[in-house]
């Protein structure tokens, strides 16, 4: 008898099994393995069954040490077994609680940190892990638990409703973990409803046929834009996935564009440093030997996206047959699962030159002739499209709805919004009328969203506010020798206690060793460039050896966290 096909409300349980039913045999989810020189990777495969029947081995060693609500934490390399076992959690109704695994160099205090918030009953990991996590979770005093590694549990038989209960659509499903930039990490509450809903919106938006379709992924499943877009969309779609390791794709990000094109109608996402990070380790022709015809989407989001940056890439790669409407800018956060807002027709990415002036005071207003002619006078932002089946609205100070063109701050209801934070009541993520606060400042202009910044990181100087990654921007164009993306602008209390100051702490370039007569000249050149573009004056520029800005787990700048050294005296300037 055929499998009926999951309905509306369906969970991602129920997709997992109709599609294990109905296409036993196709690829599901592909792991590419890169070692050594060799360009195409050694591939391994499972089809939609043998994924669904490690899933339910998975469930099957979980029920026997878990109850449902328990936590299992997946401390465990990219690739199948993690899909495995984070499907498996979900068949078991444990909590899932996806995390890195213990080797990762700087974040063994952020991970103990995590595992001793969630309390798991259960660390899964693989087999050639398995000593490191038993060793981690004692060098860190967490408590005993057991270790279960997932490439060793049996395979067997199952019937399609063994090792399990229907889960409530109302229960967590998994924590997502923040990356922590400004507090210790909290876990967002990721009910399997919401898991759901926003697998049907990012399907809705990005996916026209998933008959030909391939997801196509190298961020870390550890995080919520990997974790959906490279699991939960195609166990949802139908589709095959293929996964690559982070590291793979910083060691050779030719990697990830020869995927690309090794498939029909591939779609993949990743944060704006990715697609310079490209143009940059590109060299001469190669894109001659890329084929990106094929690529139907390339997702921009979970940073600031930046019209110079969708230049570059398209100007580097148009050769290889890169259409320019597969750039699709988005805007999304954890706390609602992943995406809220992107464009979902193909279109050649939307750039909005403003009035720097206008923006400073909370409005959009379109760059006059006068504003384009004066140096400093637009600010160019991209658009991140419509909410994807959701209700955003930008509200004022005190709560009320601001119309199009105004800024403030983004805030959201709908299907997929999280119920709160792990074991954290206060502060709620919500307001008095249940919509959720982002932090992030916007303004909806023609339906769409224009991102201008983070609410905590403005910078108030003589009561004109300023957007931290703009001056940022200004920073890092007017000197070569200042490291891209790591560099944070701040404010900070003047010294004769008058309101505050602009503090600009940069990264030198690692192959460079600024001289005294260098040092000058930066901090004269970054206060014209300041003083032209921005109108504000300088206050101070600290020059600093390659990894001193904090950076969080997902690699982005912590800006409070940069503020907090500098007025501790913590940062060793040249």
């Amino acid at each position: 008898m055929t499998a009926a096909r999951p309905g509306a409300d369906a969970l991602l349980t129920d997709h997992l099994r109709y599609w294990a039913r109905r296409r036993p045999q196709q690829c599901a989810f592909r792991h590419v393995e890169f070692a050594g020189s060799a360009s195409e990777g050694r591939h391994r495969t499972l089809g939609w069954r043998a994924m669904d029947a490690r899933a339910r081995a998975v469930a099957a060693r979980l029920v026997t040490l878990a109850a449902p609500g328990d936590r299992a934490a997946l401390v465990m390399p990219q690739g199948l077994d993690y899909a495995a076992a984070f499907l498996g959690c979900l068949y078991a109704r444990v909590i899932a609680v996806p995390l890195s695994r213990p080797q990762r160099a700087g974040h063994d205090a952020r991970l103990a940190g995590v595992l001793a918030d969630c309390e798991p009953a259960v660390l899964l990991c693989d087999s050639a892990d398995l000593t490191s996590v038993e060793a981690f979770a004692l060098d860190h005093d967490l408590p005993a638990v057991p270790v279960v590694p997932v490439d060793h549990l049996p395979i067997q038989r199952f019937g399609f409703d063994e090792y399990e209960s229907v889960p409530d659509p109302d229960e967590t499903a998994y924590l997502q973990y923040t990356s922590g930039s400004t507090r210790d990490p909290a876990g967002v509450m990721i009910s399997h409803a919401n898991l759901a809903a926003n697998a049907r919106q990012a399907l809705h938006t990005f996916v026209e046929d998933p008959g030909a379709t391939t997801a196509v992924g190298w961020l870390p499943l550890f995080h919520d834009m990997g974790l959906v877009l490279s699991v939960v969309a195609p166990v949802v779609g139908g589709f095959q996935s293929v996964l690559m390791d982070p590291v793979a794709f910083l060691e050779d990000p030719a990697r990830w564009l020869r995927l690309l094109g090794s498939y029909d109608g591939t779609v993949s996402a990743a944060p704006n440093f990715a697609y310079d990070y490209c143009v940059a380790r590109s060299g001469p022709g190669a894109a001659e030997t890329l084929r990106l015809d094929r690529v139907n989407v390339l997702i921009n989001g979970g940073e600031p996206v930046r019209p110079g940056t969708i230049d570059r890439f398209h100007a580097a790669f148009a050769p290889a047959g890169l259409d320019p409407a597969t750039h699709r800018p988005a805007y999304g956060l954890a706390e609602a699962t992943v995406l809220v807002t992107a464009d979902a027709r193909a279109a050649a990415p939307t750039t909005v030159r403003c009035d720097a002036e206008a923006l400073a005071a909370g409005r959009i207003e379109a760059a006059s002739e006068r504003t384009t002619t004066a140096e400093g006078g637009v600010a160019e932002l991209v658009a991140c499209g419509p909410p994807a089946g959701q209700e955003l609205l930008i509200v004022g100070p005190e709560g009320e709805e601001l119309p199009e063109d105004q800024v403030g701050e983004i805030r959201l209801t709908g299907p997929n919004i999280a119920r709160g934070y792990w074991k954290r009541a206060d502060p709620t993520p919500f307001d008095p009328r249940g919509r959720l606060r982002t932090g992030d400042l916007g303004a909806l202009h023609d339906g769409r969203l224009l991102v201008t910044g983070r609410l905590k990181d403005v910078i108030v100087v003589d009561g004109r506010n300023h957007y931290p990654q703009d001056i940022e921007e200004t920073v890092r164009t007017a000197l070569d020798l200042v490291r891209r993306d790591r560099l944070a602008a701040f404010g900070a209390p003047r010294a004769d206690g008058t309101g505050e100051e602009l503090v600009v702490v940069a990264e030198y370039d690692r192959d460079t060793e600024p001289t005294p007569e260098e040092l000058r000249d930066a901090e004269h050149t970054v206060r014209a460039a300041v003083s032209a573009r921005h109108g504000l004056r300088l206050g101070s520029l600290l020059l600093v050896p390659p990894g001193s800005v904090p950076r969080t787990s997902s690699g982005k700048v912590a800006r409070a966290a940069g503020r907090a050294r500098f007025l501790e005296g913590g940062f060793d300037p040249r």
